[in-house]
């Protein structure tokens, strides 16, 4: 039974790749729609992943014996904040373990001017979040994370900012 499912999930993705790569042969305007869409405008990956799992269900018919125990799960502890550039500065414990705030995909892993060490991870919601100030990173870019587990450490101050679509948005709607 789940051979015979993983079969039909199978050719399915592989008929709607053909049929959208036969449009985009025959149709010069599709491709360009597309080509828009995808690689100039910030497209919801993970969002389009997570649809097709709810509606159609995982790729592997034995995602169930993959998964695997969170050992580390914990919420975001800080003393004080304030505004800083485009976010929120953190006062943290020195060597403070950082969880990750939402489930996401890691998009951006390395250095950012007045951030220092940074992890960006495009959340569920569509909405980047930006870890600043980190002195360990215990992800890699394209790595999928989920909320409470530990994404780092930071010392004495972490660096939080929410963007969408490219633009900042407030932070207060995140933190609580």
């Amino acid at each position: 039974m789940h051979l015979f499912s993983f079969l039909k999930r199978t050719l399915l993705t592989i008929l709607l790749t053909l049929v959208l790569l036969i449009s985009m042969k025959k149709n010069a305007n599709l491709k360009d729609l597309i080509y828009q869409e995808v690689y100039t405008k910030h497209f919801p990956f993970l969002q389009v992943g997570s649809w097709y799992q709810k509606t159609f269900g995982t790729t592997f018919p034995f995602g169930k014996y993959l998964e695997t125990k969170t050992v580390f799960h914990e919420k975001l502890v800080y003393e004080e904040k304030e505004d800083y550039l485009d976010g929120v500065k953190l006062k943290v414990e020195n060597t403070y373990p950082v969880p990750i705030l939402q489930d996401g995909l890691v998009i951006f892993v390395g250095e950012k001017e007045g951030y220092g060490k940074v992890v960006i991870i495009e959340q569920l919601d569509g909405v980047d979040c930006w870890y600043g100030n980190l002195t360990n990173v215990n992800v890699k870019l394209y790595d999928y994370v989920e909320t409470g587990n530990l994404l780092g450490m930071s010392e004495n101050y972490l660096y939080l900012v929410y963007k969408k679509e490219g633009e900042a948005i407030s932070y207060e709607d995140y933190l609580l």
